[in-house]
């Protein structure tokens, strides 16, 4: 049995364990993959100081003090079920079965997907396939490709396709239907790229960004905004354009393009064929909450923070004693945000564990993920720190619900 059981070892998980092994807990970290790091594994970009930020070489460090803490791991080991059994967290595997007073999830997330006609042939790929096949296993996807779907993810894995040397003819839309929604509106769209505008390389994208300061201005910027796009470390970005068809015989051999109103329709007679040996599709991320389901926490659909989010206060612990939460589960930000709140759950874990740990370390590392947070070089969604305030707010809504039912039980 162990001290404390962490499901993901992603930034957060990583984190956490070293965190909890610090305060000398017998840690175990269980991943399905066969490599620690989670989605930090294929993330390289530079940032704002002129540093880069290299994925595999964090996940390496991290993974490296945690074994030398004396951190356990279990990679390759999907979790296929969660019971609590008498106080205890039981934790089923394909291999073993583990048990626990304490619980971390740190499951990260997973892509979304817009069905598009001829995405079932060979060639076609999620956009996080092909970041982990060049950073990590430094494969290229194909020689030239098309991503379908312009969004903060897309954005970014673009210039890491691109800085190894694999041509993106462009960033698209799709085509709109009852899946793609916001996806496949241009206004829509051209709002979010105005939160990544800081990483293009163009000096006039970024300046004409700032103007963006109301819907008037984001009317005027859309309209004008060329039909070819705008380029960004030289690949368009195609807002008023979106891929109606993936074509190919055996495989992937490029895309039919149309020209879209303001409203995402397509416009007929303007379509074009674009040659490419593969696709990316990229629809967002959203958290996977499936094991928070199967332990009983509850849940709150928050737009702000891309999905249905398990119930958690600032400490990171949830209703459901001795279960914790961190990282993308918790809604969608980048590795470093998700790495503060490992660390903080750490904390919490230790000091709910019965470890000395002084209030001011736990408020610290609380301030530490806002602080983090805002100066975040990538923000997924515009309006984060509006979610994590319904968070807190629905937490402790629910707990206060709770304890009225427990003095309503009591009374009668």
């Amino acid at each position: 049995m162990s001290d404390v059981i962490i499901i993901g070892a992603g930034p957060a998980g990583l984190t956490a364990a070293i965190t909890c092994a610090k305060k000398r807990l017998n840690v175990l970290v269980i991943d399905e993959y066969f490599k620690p790091g989670g989605r930090l594994l294929g993330q390289l970009y530079e940032q704002p100081d002129g540093t880069w930020w290299n994925g595999l070489e964090e996940s390496k460090k991290l993974y490296e003090e945690a074994v030398n803490l004396g951190v356990h791991f279990k990679l390759e080991t999907p979790v296929t079920n969660i019971i609590k059994e008498n106080d205890q967290w039981v934790v089923f595997t394909d291999k073993e079965i583990f048990k626990t007073n304490h619980l971390l999830l740190a499951t990260g997330s997973a892509e979304s997907h817009v069905p598009i006609p001829g995405w079932t042939l060979p060639g076609v790929m999620s956009v996080g396939a092909a970041q982990v096949m060049t950073n990590v296993h430094r494969v290229k996807p194909g020689k030239r490709g098309v991503i379908i779907g312009i969004n903060v993810l897309s954005a970014a894995i673009a210039m890491e396709l691109n800085l190894a040397g694999v041509e993106i003819a462009c960033l698209t839309l799709p085509q709109q239907n009852i899946i793609s929604n916001d996806l496949s509106n241009p206004k829509k769209v051209f709002e979010s790229l105005l939160h990544v505008a800081h990483m293009a390389p163009s000096p006039f994208v970024k300046l004409g960004s700032k103007f963006m300061v109301n819907d008037f201005m984001k009317e005027l910027g859309l309209t004008f905004y060329p039909n070819n796009g705008f380029k960004m470390w030289g690949i368009p970005i195609q807002l008023k354009k979106a891929v109606i068809e993936i074509y190919g015989e055996q495989e992937v051999e490029g895309v039919v393009i149309a020209q879209v109103n303001k409203d995402g329709e397509v416009i007929k007679g303007t379509e074009e064929k674009i040659e490419a040996d593969f696709v990316c599709i990229s629809g967002g991320l959203y958290p996977l909450v499936e094991l928070a389901a199967l332990a009983g926490c509850p849940f709150r659909y928050i737009e702000e923070l891309g999905g249905y989010i398990p119930l958690h206060n600032e400490k990171m612990e949830t209703p459901v004693e001795g279960l914790y939460v961190a990282g993308n589960i918790t809604g969608i930000e980048g590795a470093k945000v998700a790495a503060a709140q490992g660390r903080l759950a750490g904390l919490t874990i230790a000091n709910n564990f019965g470890k000395d740990i002084d209030e001011h370390d736990i408020n610290s590392a609380i301030r530490t993920v806002k602080e983090t947070r805002e100066n975040a070089y990538i923000q997924f969604h515009p309006e984060i720190e509006k979610g994590r305030e319904k968070v807190q707010e629905e937490y402790e809504r629910y707990i206060s619900s709770c304890s009225k039912q427990n003095e309503t039980s009591l009374a009668l």
